[in-house]
C-alpha cells in the first residue's frame, strides 16, 4: 500500500490552551458508538455529566454545546475527558482532528484540516513536498482504475504547472479550462493536455464581468455557524488582492478534492469549488491565514455546504464560468 504524505503533516503538534480558535468552541462533536457506549458507562460525578451532554440523532451521537464551547472544554483550555482519563479516552473526533485521511484501497493520502488555526498556518507557510511511503497490507483500489489514472496524472501535471506561475488568477483561469479537458477524459474523450498559453487566450475571450458581492450573497443562502462570518458576508467583498498564501490555499485544495471525483466523475464542479474558494478568500479584508481558517471551518467542515457549492457550480448564475472568468481576468 502506498502512503501520501505531505512535508507538514509530521510537524503538526496541537497547540492547546495558546491556540486562537480551539476546536472545543461552536462545533456539537460527533462521538463514535464505542467511545458514548464508554462515557455512559463512567461512575461518578463526570459520567453523570457525560450522560446528560450525549444525545441521539438519527445519525448518530452527539456532546451538544453549551455557551457556544463544548462543557468539557475547562478555562485552563484543556480537555477535561483527556486530562482525566488520557488521551485514548477522547472520541475518534477529537482524537484525529486536524487529521485528513483518505483511503483508496491501495493507496492512502494524509492531510490537516485547514479549520484547525495550527495548521492552517503550516499550509499557508510550506511549499508542496509530498513523501511516498510503502507499507504492507492495503486492498485492491475500489475504484474506477482508468479514472482514477487520469485524476492522479492531470492533478500533478497542474500541481507542477501551479508551482512555477507567478500570476495566480491566471493560473485559475487556466485551471478551470484544464478542468473540462480532464472532464472530457473522464467522459471517455482524448487525453486532457495541459496548454496554460492556449488555456489563457482562451478564457480572456470567453471572461464577462463578474460581481463578487453575488457570490457574497450566494454565500449567505448556506449554513452560517459563527457571527464572524455572517458579519464578512454582510458586509460584502472588498477589492480582491492576491496575496502569495492563496496559492498555498489552492494547492491544498487540489490536493484534497481533486481526487474525490473518481466517486462521482465531477471534477468541473469542485475545482470551480476551488476557484471559488480563492475568490472568497482574496475579496475578504484581513489576515489571509485567518481568513482561510475561518472559511475552512464554515465551509469545509459542513458537508451541507460543500454539496450546495458543488451543486451551485451549475445552477448558481454567480458561479457561471463566463463570470468566474471575468473576475480572474477582467
Amino acid at each position: 500500500m502506498e502512503l501520501i504524505i505531505p512535508e507538514y503533516y509530521n510537524r503538526f503538534r496541537c497547540i492547546a490552551a495558546a491556540c486562537p480558535d480551539s476546536c472545543c468552541k461552536e462545533w456539537a462533536v460527533d462521538v463514535d458508538a464505542a467511545s458514548a457506549a464508554r462515557y455512559r458507562a463512567l461512575p461518578g460525578e463526570l459520567g453523570d455529566r457525560l450522560r446528560d451532554l450525549l444525545h441521539d440523532t438519527p445519525d448518530g451521537t452527539v456532546m451538544t454545546i453549551e455557551n457556544g464551547r463544548c462543557p468539557m472544554w475547562r478555562e485552563d483550555g484543556l480537555c477535561r475527558i483527556q486530562a482525566e482519563l488520557g488521551h485514548d479516552a477522547l472520541c475518534q473526533v477529537c482524537q484525529t482532528f486536524p487529521r485528513l485521511r483518505h483511503d483508496y484501497g491501495d493507496f492512502v493520502e494524509l492531510g490537516l484540516e485547514l479549520s484547525c488555526p495550527e495548521a492552517a498556518r503550516l499550509i499557508l507557510t510550506s511549499e508542496d513536498t509530498i513523501t511516498l511511503q510503502t507499507l504492507p497490507g492495503g486492498e485492491d483500489g475500489d475504484y474506477d482504475t482508468d479514472a482514477m489514472h487520469t485524476l492522479r496524472r492531470s492533478r500533478e501535471e497542474f500541481l507542477a504547472y501551479l508551482s512555477t506561475a507567478e500570476n495566480l488568477p491566471n493560473a485559475l483561469a487556466v485551471l478551470l479550462l484544464y478542468a473540462y479537458d480532464v472532464q472530457s477524459e473522464l467522459d471517455g474523450g482524448e487525453a486532457a493536455i495541459l496548454d496554460p498559453q492556449h488555456s489563457l487566450e482562451q478564457a480572456q475571450k470567453f471572461a464577462k464581468p463578474g460581481n463578487m458581492a453575488d457570490i457574497f450573497r450566494f454565500f449567505g443562502t448556506l449554513e452560517i455557524l459563527t457571527p464572524q462570518w455572517k458579519t464578512i458576508l454582510e458586509g460584502g467583498p472588498a477589492l480582491l488582492r492576491w496575496d502569495p498564501r492563496l496559492k498555498y490555499f489552492l494547492t491544498y485544495l487540489i490536493r484534497r478534492y481533486w481526487l474525490q471525483a473518481v466517486s462521482d466523475y465531477d471534477l468541473v464542479g469542485r475545482v470551480k469549488f476551488c476557484i471559488t474558494a480563492c475568490l472568497m478568500l482574496g475579496a475578504i479584508a484581513g489576515d489571509t491565514q485567518e481568513t482561510a481558517q475561518l472559511f475552512s471551518k464554515e465551509i469545509e467542515n459542513d458537508p451541507d455546504n460543500v454539496d450546495a457549492i458543488l451543486d451551485g457550480a451549475y445552477r448558481e448564475p454567480a458561479l457561471a464560468d463566463i463570470l468566474l472568468l471575468g473576475l480572474l481576468l477582467l
